[in-house]
Formats: structure tokens, sequence, C-alpha cells
């Protein structure tokens, strides 16, 4: 139970009905998880405006409500508190009712359009091999420490996050490194957090069936790091176009990596092969699992964050030698006869070419590489001819198919897919709209030595049509397919 007047504290409080002095045993912006003395919390969301439902979170017991715009009909026995955004009130507001925990954590933020989940899951992963009790909040999965829990979003909603927060300082966590998305930061979903860090790792074309353009795509990424507080360090990727657009107007002190430009913590791909990558990072060598440039990059992000954090350089580099590459990110396997099948999470016609300049530099030019794509439906519509014609650029086979359709006719996806293909690559590509089909048929079409890339769902153990979330993994499809057709 907590005071309302105490969780109201920094919420943005235009006008107060009724007495703050009331215990308050729940905080929700749902109104079906209404309990007896719950705060109500209207959120104006994309879908549904939270201020239909004020009445029936009165009847379901709510004792106080806050909101943009008072209701008519008020009840005398209620607290109504008007706020200017709601939003930007509920992050204040969790923050406080679970007493501010991330305040009392070292807390670490990574945002940017790829590479996020791989650096928070290696950052996770280092220093856990540190020593150090550890928590991940990422795309895949959230952990306390060893305890793993199902994710549903890239970054919780604000009460979801700081009960979160609040079980891993509960449990000991020192540390935890979380991925902080756009949708995010514009939705204050982090309003009320306190970062001591924060990373960006790039920029590159999404999420503008939200943002709308890519310049307030831009400036959601940029909130992000205006809002690190003074004594909190703001780490960016210096070779990005934008890197050092986030750094402008941040208080927090400044930071850079790179690989091509001058910067604070630097890295030079020494060796890359399909088994691993050597690195040269601050002059000093090390082999690590993990492949190609685009994994140059989350490394030394890691490495740069370990060291800001007051780690140790050498032991930081010992036990970035012993870390495994992420679920879905890069992941591959060989079958006896030399196929190399390779999932990997590309959604992002960064992303994909990324992958595929990767797999072209560890090829030796004899092997044909199929590349299997696909663009989820619900989505920035605009990068599906982009990322078919990437695909067709770096491939000698390209099978166009479904990802996640949703709501979408997944034929209408691939006929935009299509318009990005020029006339010359028509021959080397097909279309199979069935997912499990194409992944067969690029492994029938595969022989000895070639390479087959999986794109697009990376981790996830489901295919979305029409609403309803079927059982589906990519990499055990393709595992399975490799065996049975004993190549």
């Amino acid at each position: 139970m907590r005071l309302l007047t105490d969780i109201l504290y920094k919420a943005g409080l235009e006008e107060i009905i009724g007495t703050t002095n009331v215990a308050v045993a729940s905080i929700t912006f749902d109104s079906r998880k209404v309990k007896k003395d719950s705060l109500f919390i209207a959120v104006k969301g994309t879908a549904v405006d939270g201020h239909h439902f004020i009445a029936q979170a009165i009847e379901t017991g709510a004792i106080a409500i806050v909101c943009e715009e008072l209701p008519e009909t008020q009840f005398e026995n209620i607290t109504y508190v008007k706020v200017k955004n709601a939003n930007y009130a509920l992050g204040i507001i969790a923050a406080n009712f679970y007493d501010n925990p991330s305040q009392k954590l070292k807390l670490v933020g990574v945002t940017g359009t790829n590479g996020k989940t791989t650096t928070v899951t290696l950052l996770y992963n280092l220093f856990k091999s540190l020593g150090y009790t550890v928590g991940l909040l990422s795309t895949v999965k959230n952990k306390i420490h060893n305890e793993e829990l199902a994710a549903t979003h890239t970054t919780p909603d604000a009460i979801s996050l700081n009960e979160l927060l609040s079980k891993m300082l509960e449990k000991g966590c020192q540390y935890v490194f979380m991925e902080v998305s756009s949708h995010a930061i514009v939705q204050h979903r982090v309003t009320g957090i306190t970062f001591a860090g924060g990373v960006f790792t790039n920029i590159t074309h999404d999420h503008l069936d939200y943002h709308k353009t890519f310049d307030e795509y831009i400036k959601a990424k940029k909130t992000f790091f205006d809002n690190l507080p003074e004594e909190a360090f703001a780490l960016t990727n210096k070779d990005d176009a934008n890197g050092m657009v986030m750094l402008q107007n941040t208080k927090a002190h400044r930071v850079t990596y790179a690989l091509k430009s001058p910067a604070d913590h630097k890295c030079r791909i020494v060796e890359n092969h399909l088994n691993g990558l050597l690195l040269n990072i601050d002059s000093k060598e090390v082999w690590v699992k993990l492949i190609g440039m685009f994994n140059a990059y989350n490394v030394l992000a890691v490495y740069s964050v370990a060291v800001l954090l007051k780690q140790d350089a050498t032991n930081i580099l010992t036990a970035l030698s012993t870390l495994n590459s992420v679920e879905g990110r890069f992941q591959y396997l060989k079958s006896e006869t030399g196929i190399i099948g390779i999932v990997d999470y590309a959604h992002t016609p960064d992303a994909l070419k990324n992958v595929l300049e990767t797999i072209k530099g560890i090829r030796t030019g004899n092997e044909q590489v199929v590349t299997l794509a696909g663009c989820g439906g619900d989505r920035d519509a605009a990068k599906r001819p982009v990322m078919a014609k990437i695909a067709c650029q770096f491939s000698n086979k390209v099978i166009l198919t479904s990802d996640n359709p949703r709501s979408e006719d997944p034929e209408e996806i691939l006929n935009q897919m299509q318009q990005g293909i020029d006339p010359v690559d028509a021959k080397k590509t097909l279309r199979i709209t069935d997912r499990k089909e194409a992944i067969k048929t690029a492994c029938s079409l595969a022989k000895p030595g070639d390479i087959i890339l999986i794109a697009g769902k990376g981790h996830e153990k489901y295919q979305e049509i029409k609403g309803v979330k079927h059982p589906f993994d990519d990499f055990e499809i393709l595992k399975e397919t490799l065996k049975t057709l004993n190549v």
C-alpha cells in the first residue's frame, strides 16, 4: 500500500478533486486489472482510450483516477487527478509506486535499430561471468539472474518494467541491461527510470509505420540520450551517420566507439571466419565466437560499457572470449555433407545487408547462397521492396515467403516485395508463401558447401497469422529438414 500523495510526486499534476491522503493497493492502466483500492490511469492508447473505462474502473473498486480529461460525472468518495500527459504520469507513478528501483541499480539502456538484443544479452552474460548478480530485459527474454521470464515487448510497459526492476533489486541484482525501443521512448515507458548509462548502436530504415518519418525516428532515439542524468554515460557508435547527433544535447558523460573513425574505444578486425572473429580492441587482441563486422561493433560496445562500469580490461576481454552467439542472431548449423544453414533475425534492410555481406566475406565464391526472406505484416511497408532487392543483390537464389503476416494478406506482402526485384533477377527468385515449404525448398536447392540464410524471424518460436500465434521455429525446422533430406 502506498499513499496517493507520495506516488503522484512529479507526475505533472494540473488539478486534484478529492483527497490524496488515501492508501493505494495497486496501480493499473488496464480497467480489467482494477481491484479494490486501485489507482486507475486513463491512458489514450493507439487503439483504445482509457477514459472510456473510468466508470467501469470505479465500479470494479478503483479508489482514484488519473486522467487528462475529467469525467462529467464524478463520485464523492473517488479522487480525480487531472494531468497534462497520462503516459508521462504513468511512468512517474509506476516508478514512485515501486519506490524507484532503477535508482538503486546500475541500469544500462541500449537503443538503436539493430544490435540491441545481442548487445544487452552479451552484457548480461559478461557480467554474470564476472561474478555479478544480473538482470536482463530483452526482445528474446527477461531474466532475473538465472530465472527466465517470457518477454512480450522489446521494452515492457512502465508498470511491468518497474515491477521487474523491483524484483531484480529484491533478488540482489547489481547490474541490469535492457533494450530501449523507440516506441517505448515516445510512449513514456521509460519515463521515471534512472539510467546509469545509455548506448546507441545504429539507426536505419525501420518503424516508419509508427514514426512516419525517418527524422521522427531519429528524434525518438535522441530523446533517450537527452534525458540521461549528468552522472550517467552516453556511449555512441561514431561510425553511424547519426551517432554524434545522439550526444548533441545530453548532460551525460559522452563516449564514442568505432571501427572506422577516431574514437574513445577502437576496434579492428584482424580475422573474420565462420567460427569467430579475431579483434584488436584498444590495442589488445581477443578471439570471440561471434561472426561479422556487425558483431565486431556489438562486442566493442559491450567492452566499452564494461570499461565505463569500472571493470578491468583484461578480465573483460578474457570473459568476452568465452561468450557464445545469441539465439537467432547469425545462429548456424552444418549438415553432415557440409551445407551451412544460418538463421538470423534480420528484419530490416540494413540488418539483412549486414548478414549477407558477412556471408560474402567468409565464403570462398564456389558455393551458392540461398536466401529465404519475408516481411512482417502490420509493419513498415516501405522496406519490403528494398529487402527483396538486397536479398537478390547478394544471393544466387532467393525465396520470398511469409514472415509474421499478422492481419495482412501474405500474398499482398509478397507482391510488394516483388516490386523491388529487377527483371534480371526474376529468374533466380521463387515465391513460396508457406514458410515451412519455403525452408524445405531452400534445403532441397542447396548442394554440399552451399549456404542457406533463413532471415526474418530469428529467435521467435511462433508465426502470427490473422492474429493467432502458431508454433514455428526456423532453426528447428531447418535442422530437421536437413536431417530428413539426408544432406
